[in-house]
């Protein structure tokens, strides 16, 4: 499902003129006065790994066949080798089913499933930090102007934030370019999607950057280091427990980022500072 007003340096971005991510509601203001704006939908979908009915996540109803796939990998259920067959929509249903070569019982997993700090789909099971001792992200370079030009361009782009508010974002970056912009109800349906995306056009991660808006939590840590990904960035604040497992897995850790200031938690010997260091105070 292509956005319809895609920038032009972008491969996928928020479909604002959508007619079903968002609906007019009215109401009235702090005077009185009546309002109509534009507020988020949500719609159930059901994930199946082949017969298995995995989890109904609450997303806006956009590439629900990313978001499937994402999901499932960052829980571990796919591996990037996995033979896929088929992922398969059903609008009506709003069910997705993904297919794979190999069918693999899940009930011990599913029976450890517990509850996280996340919001929407805020589910991770027992066993998520499985392989994380066997992570080896790449020591990539990252220039500040890098982030500058990403948090201007990525705050800057009509979004569903912009127009309605009450979603998160996540934004899959190469160096100071904004590759896909994928926003949901909630911060982990964002990720989700993104990994997705990749999973589907076999990306390779060693060079990417992940933006988001949400918390920099373990969780968040968790998932772009088994995505990958050598550079997490937000615009919001930190856990303890996300910067302790950042620097134990080699992840550089970027938060605070609006303007020209951040703060960096983890992996600071990789920045360059290919500007002037007084511009941060401006």
């Amino acid at each position: 499902m292509p956005s319809s007003n895609i920038p032009t340096d972008m491969i996928i971005a928020p479909d604002t003129a959508s007619p079903r991510l968002t609906r007019k509601v009215d109401g009235v203001d702090q005077a009185g006065s009546a309002v109509s704006m534009a507020v988020i939908e949500e719609r159930p979908l059901t994930i199946f790994l082949n017969a298995r009915e995995i989890v109904t996540a609450m997303t806006i109803g956009d590439y629900p066949e990313y978001l499937a796939l994402g999901f499932l990998r960052n829980q571990q259920m796919l591996s990037v080798s996995e033979e896929i067959l088929s992922v398969d929509y059903d609008e009506e249903l709003e069910t997705v089913v993904v297919r794979t070569a190999i069918e693999t019982d899940y009930e011990e997993k599913l029976a450890k499933k517990t509850r996280t700090s996340g919001c929407a789909v805020g589910t991770v099971f027992g066993d998520i930090m499985e392989g994380l001792d066997a992570v080896n992200l790449p020591e990539v370079v990252v220039h500040t102007s890098w982030l500058y030009a990403l948090s201007k361009k990525i705050n800057t782009t009509p979004s569903l934030y912009l127009e309605a508010g009450a979603v998160h974002a996540t934004v899959l970056c190469q160096g100071d370019r904004p590759l896909v912009y994928m926003e949901d109800v909630g911060r982990h349906n964002a990720v989700d999607k993104i990994s997705g995306w990749m999973l589907s056009e076999g990306q390779d991660a060693t060079d990417k950057i992940l933006y988001t808006t949400g918390r920099l939590t373990s969780e968040m840590v968790i998932k772009t280091a088994l995505m990958g990904i050598p550079v997490l960035v937000s615009r919001s604040g930190f856990t303890a427990w996300g910067v302790e497992l950042a620097n134990q897995v080699g992840l550089t850790l970027i938060g605070r980022m609006k303007g020209k200031r951040f703060t960096c938690l983890s992996g600071a010997d990789r920045l360059t500072w290919d500007h002037a260091k007084d511009e941060d105070a401006q």
